[in-house]
């Protein structure tokens, strides 16, 4: 076979390939096709699907803050978590990791054990809000992962967090 041929075919399979959705292209002469075939305008996946991580990152919100050397939940905290209870209860495909950490100040002995208390703190909370406890890890990575660099109040204050990263709903 020559080359032009081969990829006539290569091109022409592919085609073929991408045309497995019949409403791929409008839903009836209605416009096209958004979302999830039901006309919500919901991209799936995206920051305006409930169901998706991004939404819980962006709209419910991951992580909650701590003032120094402290792993009690602020209100502000309480108010985060209350949120991602809701999404964690609707949405019972996923699991979670909640990422305890601390700024870079004392020891990285120290800084693991509080940010080990402070995931503890996010999920206990989360389970008192009903969300199963088998669904919910905690893991500590003290000042190993900041997520700003300087040293400043500013930075500090960024990095003493906890954070519930989703893992799962793969199901669809």
């Amino acid at each position: 076979m020559t080359f032009n041929l081969k990829m006539i075919l290569v091109v022409g399979a592919l085609a073929l390939s991408a045309c497995t959705n019949p409403n791929g292209l409008g839903t009836g002469g209605d416009g096209p096709a958004v979302g999830k075939g039901t006309g919500t305008g919901i991209l799936p996946g995206s920051v305006n699907d409930p169901t998706s991580v991004a939404y819980f990152q962006q709209v419910v919100g991951d992580r909650v803050l701590f003032t120094v050397d402290q792993s009690s939940l602020s209100p502000q905290g309480r108010v985060v978590l209350d949120g991602q209870a809701t999404w964690l209860l609707t949405n019972t495909d996923f699991t979670a990791v909640i990422e305890g950490h601390a700024d870079e100040q004392g020891t990285t002995a120290y800084n693991l054990a509080l940010g080990a208390r402070r995931a503890d703190a996010a999920r206990s909370y989360l389970v008192s809000k009903g969300v199963a406890s088998n669904r919910l890890k905690v893991v500590s990575y003290g000042k190993e992962r900041p997520i700003e660099v300087c040293s400043d109040e500013a930075c500090y204050s960024k990095n003493r967090r906890a954070v519930t990263v989703l893992a799962g709903g793969l199901t669809g």
